[in-house]
């Protein structure tokens, strides 16, 4: 037996420095102690010489840098060269163009806590919750979603003049041209607010403040440019759209065929040098009322005018609605949801140099310009417009599974539909606070490459499968469209987000681990671009801090993630109180089995990875799920910890730890190299998995929050138009709420003496008049229920038309048609 102890000790020293990251040096000496004190202590002395060989062997020259960095990190630094995968310079400028958040610390296998506890707070200034509070609201009341979608396909004239007047295309223009110079937090507010009122009115207000010629202005307009340009998109003088996608480049935008060739032209009576462009664009919102056409074109200069440089690059220009051979097409419609959308073709479209945005200078920058601004747009507008749908969706389908009634009880007490809305207030929690979070980063000045690409794809997601069970929910009511239904727009809306700004198949499977692996790793970045550079000295002292860095991480996340596995993740010092301290476990235990996974996958696939897009799926998935748990955790401690969200909190969090388990073994069990597979299922999974999917009885309390007025239902609905009116049939359904449940006492009363009495009256007001007889209610009571069934009866109702309303304004029966063709 005292053979193994020498053994035994180094395993055991080795396992605690890597656990706590501890440096080679100090792993050195905590060895060399336990080997020295088993000699002593009479273990096996043959034993522990060869122990102290192995260490010996392994620190001495790991421990001298001469030695290290000629027998080892020389010949890694070569091999790593060949393993390399070639980046392209649209891959190195999407790579490059992003700042990396508390993202980073998640894929650390070792998260700091307290770095996320410390981000203040998302909050709103005065002004902007007056804005939010007012115009907003106001934009809000004077929406009628109907007759935007079904009769006018578009926003009515005193809207669009309302949204102009109080600047709603200029929520983030610096004041000093014109703008309101609101954050992005409040971005973020103002779509949420708008989105679950008329998806056309948020998407017509969301474009113009993510990606579009004001963004891109801002961030890198010559100061002409911002001085003539941002003030008019301000006031709404100019409509921008930003012509980008088209049919032969749509997730690959790098291959945009649509090209600009630098020569002389006339612009404002004068012959000067610019751009003749020709391009065929489509899917363009705003483009069928822009005044102002971004335009991302090749550009090429044959005749060297501009220098040697025939291939310039994707650049970005500015076009003016008038410009000579521009056509603005006739517009899409999508889905229902008849936003202005349509496209644009051009064919020898003259503008001067001057147009290029951030002019001469920016020529052949315009993918780098498109990245970084890129994700400015999918951190706020698509991730808001879907968290504003799922917490309407949330908050209104709670009220509706309480009115409604089926065989005497009350929908949402039905098991089936109990699981359905349970879905819904979890969902609706994760996307409300991921959303946010992603948008706080974004007014701290960050560019979250990363964490917009989750926000995109996750909120979006959510969205549909909240609104996917809010119809199956509502039923009949969901599916009979009319100025009553609040749920069937948004589903067919849904997809619309799904699809743009980067589909969300590709999102997930090429974006957000391929991304993340390379932006959010601490150490892959920096051997990449230290195997890069020139001078042989820099590179081989660059090279041997970062492979080192690397190789101890790598150790100490398997150790990390053994151990949290072996351990059921109930050891570890974590912040958060008594309720949230496991989770905070939990978490430390699955950003270490991510940096296993990852780094395992970038080793022995090397640039095969970028092809295995079901692996970086699932990887993707893990680390999207890390986020989100982080966010929802976040805003729980922001929040004062309420006790009352806990059911909320517990139902999304427990969903989030089910799909990474899920995700890791997907991953595990489909890996190339089996034999590796098997090994890393040892590592991440020594008990194999435990985590499972929310459990009936916490859906059960999630779901009873949503029926119910309380703190926690409010704190969800924070932000929403929640007004009741003829116009805004949710909120409506929302208010009576309150009521419903104080004479749902009154109804039972009244309809069990009913069903234990012989009266023989039919209809609702005969029944109504003998329980006043019988004694059986009063007449307060009375009132109570007859106002009991006119709110049901409000809520359950449908809308019907006469056939000719249903009708296209541009229908033209066969009669009609015949004569047409008689008179042509």
């Amino acid at each position: 037996m005292s053979i193994a102890i020498p053994f035994l000790a180094l395993f055991l020293a080795t396992a605690f420095c890597a656990y706590h990251r501890l440096r080679l040096a100090v792993w050195a000496a905590i060895a060399a102690t336990l080997l020295v004190a088993c000699w002593f202590l009479g273990a096996h002395h043959t034993a522990t010489l060869v122990a102290a060989g192995i260490l010996a062997l392994i620190a001495i020259p790991m421990l001298i840098t001469p030695v290290r960095k000629g027998l080892i990190t020389s010949p890694l630094l070569k091999f790593y060269t060949r393993l390399l995968p070639p980046l392209s310079d649209t891959e190195r400028t999407a790579l490059e163009s992003g700042t990396v958040g508390f993202e980073g610390e998640l894929f650390s296998g070792k998260p700091d806590w307290n770095k996320l506890l410390s981000l203040p707070k998302p909050e709103l200034s005065a002004e902007e919750q007056a804005y939010l509070d007012g115009p907003v609201e106001e934009a809000c009341r004077m929406t009628d979603d109907w007759d935007i979608t079904h009769v006018r396909a578009d926003l009515p004239p005193e809207l669009w003049e309302y949204l102009k007047q109080q600047k709603f295309f200029g929520l983030n223009i610096p004041k000093e041209y014109g703008g309101l110079g609101f954050s992005a937090l409040m971005n973020h507010k103002v779509i949420q607010k708008l989105a679950p009122i008329s998806s056309v009115l948020s998407s017509t207000v969301g474009v113009p403040n993510s990606l579009g010629p004001a963004e891109l202005l801002m961030h890198y307009g010559t100061e002409d440019q911002k001085r003539y340009y941002l003030p008019r998109l301000a006031d709404g003088r100019e409509i921008p759209c930003f012509a980008l996608t088209g049919p032969f480049a749509g997730s690959d935008a790098t291959s945009i065929p649509d090209y600009g060739i630098v020569g002389m032209g006339e612009w404002n009576g004068a012959n000067v040098l610019g751009i003749r462009l020709t391009l065929n664009k489509r899917y363009i919102t705003l483009a069928p009322v822009a005044t102002l056409i971004g335009v991302a074109f090749r550009m090429y200069d044959p005749d060297g005018l501009l220098g040697d440089k025939r291939d310039i690059g994707i650049s970005l220009a500015l076009v003016p609605r008038d410009a000579a051979g521009l056509e603005i097409g006739r517009r899409h419609f999508p889905l229902n949801a008849p936003f202005q959308n349509g496209p644009i073709r051009g064919k020898d479209v003259f503008v001067p140099l001057s147009q290029l945005i951030g002019g001469e200078e920016y020529a052949g920058q315009g993918w780098r310009m498109l990245m970084e601004c890129l994700s400015i747009g999918r951190s706020i507008t698509l991730p808001s417009t879907a968290s504003g749908g799922a917490k309407m969706g949330a908050i209104v389908t709670g009220a509706y599974a309480r009115i409604r009634k089926q065989f005497g009880l009350s929908v949402g007490r039905f098991e089936g539909v109990e699981e359905a809305l349970a879905r819904i207030g979890g969902r609706a929690y994760a996307c409300s606070a991921l959303s946010e979070a992603t948008a706080a980063a974004v007014a701290r000045g960050e560019n979250p490459a990363v964490p917009s690409t989750i926000a995109k794809y996750h909120c979006t997601e959510m969205g549909r499968e909240v609104a996917r069970d809010v119809m199956d929910i509502h039923g009949g009511k969901g599916i009979i469209l009319g100025p009553r239904n609040y749920a069937g727009r948004n589903w067919q809306s849904v997809p619309i987000a799904i699809t743009v700004e980067g589909a969300n198949i590709m999102t997930r499977s090429l974006m957000i681990f391929g991304q993340g692996a390379i932006l959010c790793h601490p150490w892959v970045m920096k051997e990449m671009k230290s195997a890069q550079l020139e001078n042989p000295k820099e590179r081989i002292d660059q090279f041997d801090h970062a492979l080192f860095g690397h190789i101890s991480y790598a150790v100490s996340n398997a150790v990390r993630a053994w151990w949290f596995g072996f351990t059921g993740s109930r050891i570890g010092s974590t912040p958060g109180g008594e309720y949230t301290r496991r989770c905070y476990r939990k978490l430390n235990r699955y950003s270490a089995a991510l940096s296993v996974m990852a780094d395992t996958s970038m080793l022995l696939l090397g640039g095969k990875l970028k092809f295995k897009e079901s692996l970086s799926g699932r990887l993707g998935d893990v680390l999207s799920q890390l986020y989100i748990a982080s966010a929802m955790l976040k805003r729980y401690e922001d929040q004062g910890r309420p006790i009352a969200d806990h059911p909320l909190l517990a139902w999304a969090f427990h969903d989030a730890i089910h799909k990474i388990e899920l995700a890791l073994s997907g991953a595990l069990r489909n890996f190339p190299i089996r034999p590796v597979g098997w090994l890393l299922w040892a590592v991440i999974f020594p008990w194999g998995r435990r985590a499972e999917a929310p459990s009936d009885r916490l859906g059960h309390r999630a779901a009873s929050l949503l029926m119910t007025p309380c703190e926690a239902r409010d704190r969800l609905a924070k932000d929403l138009f929640l007004e009741p009116g003829e116009r805004n049939p949710a909120a409506r359904v929302n208010s009576y709420l309150a009521k419903v449940i104080l004479a749902e006492p009154v109804e039972r009363k009244f309809l069990k003496a009913l069903k234990n009495s012989d009266i023989e009256a039919l209809d609702f007001p005969a029944q109504l008049d003998e329980g006043i007889r019988e004694g059986w209610i009063t007449a307060e009571e009375r009132r109570q229920l007859e106002e009991l069934r006119e709110i049901t009866l409000d809520t359950i109702m449908v809308d019907d038309f006469e056939s000719w309303e249903l009708r296209s304004a541009g229908y033209v029966d066969d009669k009609q048609a015949k004569a047409h063709r008689a008179a042509a």
